[in-house]
């Protein structure tokens, strides 16, 4: 069994981004954490957290098309 890269690296980036948002919502009144009025940790978390999904979505869907191919036949070179 293979190991597929997406796999850690969007766990990884889900939890960053996870911590990163709930950072986001729980400084959202304090005025030093925003920059202009915006508030970068959260729409950073946010963007962080949605790629590790879609990182951990392709990990699955790859996975699972492996499984669902038979394996290939044996050749003989007669």
């Amino acid at each position: 069994m293979e190991l597929d890269v997406r796999l850690p690296m969007g766990g990884m980036f889900a939890l960053l981004g996870g911590v990163l948002t709930i950072y986001g919502l729980v400084t959202l009144h304090d005025p030093y954490r925003s920059s202009l009025g915006i508030n970068i940790n959260l729409w950073w978390g946010l963007l962080i957290l949605l790629f590790g999904i879609l990182m951990l979505l392709l990990a699955f869907r790859a996975r699972g098309k492996a499984r669902a191919m038979p394996p290939m036949a044996a050749r003989s070179d007669d």
